[in-house]
């Protein structure tokens, strides 16, 4: 059996949420925008609580959950949809160095179409806090014209956490609005949209054992309200930001998903940092030449609690990685989504790793589902790996 521990891509959909899901695929199969019949408002009403779930699990307004196809999209409507304001033709927006490459496309794509753009650096390796960004710079990096700063929430290849609250203070006052990318939060840290100072946010349901395919982006609509501009047309639904027939059954699961997330957090945080620290620990003790990679474990502020990345001295972490599958081990090197460039991680270069040191990379994604046996299987399996490659 795979033991699997590569959750920063994706994570295993949870019974219960698939239990949730099963009757709007089935029975229940109405259109949420078709309430002249029983089977219509059903399915409206399924929406709606999932929109409460949704909500209550961000500290949000139902209003101002609009769903989607996923993170992705989300990130493109927030961003682009910001960009197409009138008067922003030609303004500023900022990103990070290690954002998700969804963000770094979008940002390209804008600057080659007249918008101008600053790529914030981070703090490099051997730092107090590798991979944060100073919020110091966006006093000195801010224009009169920036419309909008895009911030990763929590870094889904090295775990940081960034200071958007204190970055959003200082954006705030510029005029500009914050987009948070939460991707990789739910379930692993508190998440409230106030405290953490967005505007816009996005999110995706496979990240905290929903469905695949599913979305969401939050909307600020109190005090400072938000305007964005919708990407797509047709029957207007989520507020005329993104029409098209609603995927109820996916609706239902992030809804659902998001809820228990919020309701075993305070269990499952010390329980999956505990694993995530002893299999740094076991890793650390038995591999000559491994390091870590990004912020120090001993401060879950700083650093997603079921994060790890670690990089191992003359292995290619390719070659460990075919290894330990043949094994039936699950992990990654970097993001999922860029795994199959040649290119060493953007967000390992952007801290200051060399070709070498990025590539030997390996990281670890813990879950609810990850259990003591799993680890020490996952350090018996690599161990036995780096010395086969060794050898």
């Amino acid at each position: 059996m795979t033991i699997y521990l590569d959750n920063h891509s994706t994570t295993r959909i949870d019974p219960r949420v698939l239990d949730a899901m099963m009757p709007w695929l089935t029975e229940d199969y109405g259109n949420a925008g078709s309430v002249t019949h029983e089977l219509g408002r059903r399915a409206r009403e399924a929406v709606d609580h999932a929109r409460s779930q949704m909500a209550l699990a961000i500290g949000a307004e139902p209003r101002e959950v609009i769903f989607t196809s996923g993170a992705t999209e989300s990130i493109n409507l927030a961003i682009i949809g910001s960009a197409m304001r009138p008067g922003r033709a030609n303004g500023h927006l900022m990103v990070g160095t290690t954002d998700h490459q969804a963000v770094l496309d979008v940002a390209d794509h804008l600057g080659r179409n007249g918008r101008q753009v600053t790529y914030v650096d981070v703090a490099p390796q051997g730092t107090a806090c590798p991979g944060a960004i100073d919020p110091q710079m966006f006093s000195e990096l801010l224009q009169s014209d920036t419309f909008l700063v895009s911030l990763l929430l929590a870094n889904n290849e090295i775990g940081v956490i960034h200071p958007t609250a204190v970055i959003a203070n200082v954006v705030c006052k510029s005029g500009a609005i914050v987009h948070l990318d939460c991707s990789q939060a739910i379930g692993r840290m508190p998440v409230d949209v106030d405290a953490l100072g967005a505007d816009l946010a996005s999110f995706s349901g496979h990240k905290f054992h929903g469905p695949k395919g599913v979305g969401a982006l939050y909307v600020r609509r109190r005090s400072k309200a938000v305007r964005i501009e919708p990407l797509q047309y047709g029957g207007g639904q989520e507020r005329g930001l993104r029409s098209g027939t609603l995927n109820v059954a996916a609706i239902v699961g992030m809804g659902a998903a998001a809820e228990l997330a919020v309701q075993e957090l305070a269990e499952e945080v010390p329980r999956v940092e505990a694993l995530r620290n002893w299999l740094w620990e076991h890793l650390n003790n038995l591999i000559e030449g491994v390091s870590l990679n990004g912020p120090p474990l001993t401060n879950s502020s700083l650093r997603l609690i079921n994060n790890l990345n670690v990089s191992v001295s003359g292995v290619d972490g390719g070659s460990l990685l075919a290894t330990v599958e043949a094994s039936g081990l699950a992990i990654s090197s970097g993001s999922a989504c860029a795994s199959a460039s040649p290119r060493p991680s953007h967000v390992l270069r952007a801290i200051g790793l060399n070709d070498d040191a990025a590539r030997s990379s390996l990281r670890f994604g813990l879950s609810r589902f990850t259990r003591k046996e799993d680890c020490e299987k996952a350090v018996e399996r690599i161990v036995d790996g780096i010395k086969k490659i060794r050898s």
